[in-house]
């Protein structure tokens, strides 16, 4: 009988944990490999939503207005780095061109494909491996305070509803409180999509390990990839600091830090690291029932069985990792503008990390055009947790040579290749890889 084949993947967080799962469940001995720790990344401390609700990408129609508009407001959600622009303007101009309905759909094909297919993996592998991570299927809440806001969104929900199967349930004034009574009276409505999902995001990932564990994979954390031993148009090992780790296959899911290793997968990656904060609270006094989204003041909430989570920004400051606590007083005000919900004593954590955003919204799953055997899975944007699972079963599906259960073609690597998408060289390391 002859060996498994020896597959490393690179980055710990909830994608490489995905695709680790999957091969190890395809017979193969697997590696998991992370300069941080395991699930310490943008994977720890996101709001935990596994929402197929969410297939539009950020660039659409009137995105840039829209997002300029937005940052001119005090406290705005969004925060742009001058310097980020012209350290990288390729990566803003590929964005503002994409700003336009084709490409937005093209899009949005993609991702919807990847949302559908991991909201039904999610519900079999925890099943089938008794993971506890606080999963709850009550659907995901928009909460909306004018009417006009409102009325935009009956707009998307007609999208979502007659090109992507995804409807949601029109919720007027006079039912929101009975639908959840923790939020404050006067609210223009919402729209509560029931096919959504949530869970803890640490728990998962902290389940994943045991599971892995449990098939037989190893886990080294504080071990960077820093490049690969080449043989032929392919990897035959992995370098690191402590030591060459053998391979006869790898995937890279390194998130924000896949750039870094452009040069060495022979292929563009432009991926911006999208900086989220969030608080999570232990004690709370009337906490919502549902996760609920402001989607005026892009604020979200997740209730757990034994917490509460805030959470949201986006801010292109490149690879910055400190908190800024003027944020977190921002996520925090909002929610006590719409609920009743009221936090007892100090937060469990603040927390701060990088969504690997990509121009187009889409994230690349795709083999190395200079290493056959080497498979890029990163650029999962704000949806890294809610497409994790598909993706690690597509990239098993291509290593293994099966039919992928997805149509692949959306998430090619080639398709940033152009001069019309050139970007910028990153910026060299400055911590610990987040995956």
């Amino acid at each position: 009988m002859s060996e498994p084949r020896k597959t490393v993947v690179v980055g710990g967080g909830v994608v490489g944990a995905c695709c680790a799962y999957y091969l190890a469940k395809a017979g193969r001995s697997v590696t998991v490999i992370d300069a941080g720790g395991f699930g310490s990344g943008a994977s720890h401390g996101n709001c935990g939503y596994v929402c197929p609700s969410h297939v539009l990408p950020l660039a659409a129609p009137g995105a840039v207005r829209t997002i300029l508009g937005v940052m001119a407001r005090r406290n705005s959600p969004v925060r742009l780095k001058p310097s980020v622009v012209m350290r990288d303007p390729g990566w803003f101009l590929a964005f503002a061109r994409r700003c336009n309905e084709k490409d937005m759909m093209a899009a949005a094909a993609g991702i919807a494909a990847l949302l559908k297919s991991s909201r039904s993996l999610y519900d079999a592998m925890i099943r089938d491996e008794r993971i506890d991570c606080d999963w709850q299927a009550k659907g995901l809440l928009f909460a909306f305070r004018t009417p006009r806001a409102m009325g935009h969104h009956a707009e998307v929900d007609r999208l979502l509803r007659e090109r992507f199967d995804t409807p949601a349930r029109r919720i007027e004034p006079s039912e929101l409180l009975d639908l959840e009574p923790a939020l404050r009276p006067g609210l223009a409505g919402g729209w509560h999509y029931e096919g959504d999902a949530h869970l803890r995001p640490d728990r998962l990932m902290a389940e994943l390990r045991r599971v892995l564990v449990e098939a037989g994979a190893t886990i080294h954390e504080r071990r960077a990839a820093l490049g690969f031993v080449r043989e032929g148009g392919r990897a035959t090992a992995v370098r690191t600091a402590a030591g060459d780790l053998p391979a006869d296959e790898v995937v890279v899911a390194l998130g924000a830090w896949t750039p870094l290793l452009e040069r060495d997968l022979g292929v563009r990656a432009p991926i911006q690291p999208g900086k989220g904060y969030s608080t999570t609270y232990r004690r709370v006094e009337s906490p919502p029932a549902l996760p609920i989204i402001f989607e005026e003041d892009r604020v979200a909430v997740t209730p757990f069985r034994d917490g509460y989570r805030i959470g949201s920004m986006m801010e292109f400051v490149g690879r910055d990792a400190t908190i800024d606590r003027r944020r977190l007083a921002v996520l925090s005000k909002v929610s006590a503008r719409h609920l009743k919900t009221r936090t007892i004593g100090d937060p469990e954590e603040e927390w701060s990390g990088w969504r690997p955003m990509t121009p187009d919204g889409l994230p690349i799953v795709d083999r190395s055009p200079s290493l056959g055997n080497v498979l890029i899975a990163a650029g999962h944007n704000m949806l890294g947790l809610s497409t994790a699972p598909a993706t690690g079963k597509l990239a098993a599906e291509l290593l293994t040579g099966t039919d992928p259960h997805v149509d692949p073609r959306p998430y090619s690597a080639d398709r940033f290749q152009s001069r019309r998408d050139a970007v910028g060289r990153p910026e060299p390391p400055i911590a610990s890889a987040d995956a």
